[in-house]
């Protein structure tokens, strides 16, 4: 079955239900994963973060991206996640509508890269491909062949290279220190 509603914008009200349904996605412990640590602070792209809704269920699916940057030199990025669908209303082609919407407005909006992590065999249909081992890292463990991209410019990835931290994290890192 294929469901044949568009993604719409999340709003400040989504949140309560978008949390609810994280939950239901990826357990309570999802917070401790390391890409987790990328949202902390961080605010969502917005026009790129989406939602269906259904009127039996209510929230049935939502999608984030997150601004990044990568390395000292702070290349920006999207940080695609999580994807969430309902259980009940999985396999019915909500996570594609979410993804391939999201991408489509990423790309008019100047994007050049878009990273993840996540399923490999999932996330190749949509033409992600694995971020060659060690080019960018994380704050944290990560399984390497989950570390995902997809350029929307040529040449995207071969500008990063580094820790992947949100933006305001290198802002910090990178100011000028007070001298005593």
């Amino acid at each position: 079955m294929t469901f044949t509603q568009s993604p719409v914008d999340q709003t400040e009200q989504d949140a309560p239900a978008i949390e609810h349904l994280l939950d239901l996605a990826f357990g309570l412990n999802r917070i401790a994963k390391t890409s987790y640590q990328l949202r902390l602070g961080n605010t969502p792209v917005p026009g790129l973060s989406l939602v269906m809704r259904d009127r039996q269920l209510g929230l049935m699916g939502a999608i984030s991206f997150w601004p990044v940057a990568i390395g000292a030199e702070m290349t920006p990025a999207l940080l695609l996640g999580p994807l969430a669908v309902h259980p009940e209303r999985q396999n019915m082609g909500i996570g594609r509508a979410l993804i391939t919407e999201g991408l489509a407005r990423a790309r008019p909006k100047g994007h050049e890269l878009v990273l993840l992590v996540g399923d490999p065999p999932y996330y190749a249909r949509f033409d992600f491909r694995q971020v060659p081992e060690g080019q960018i890292t994380l704050p944290g463990p990560l399984d390497p062949k989950r570390l995902m991209f997809m350029e929307l410019a040529d040449g995207a990835l071969a500008k990063a290279s580094g820790m992947m931290l949100p933006p305001w994290r290198w802002n910090e890192i990178n100011a000028p220190r007070a001298t005593t």
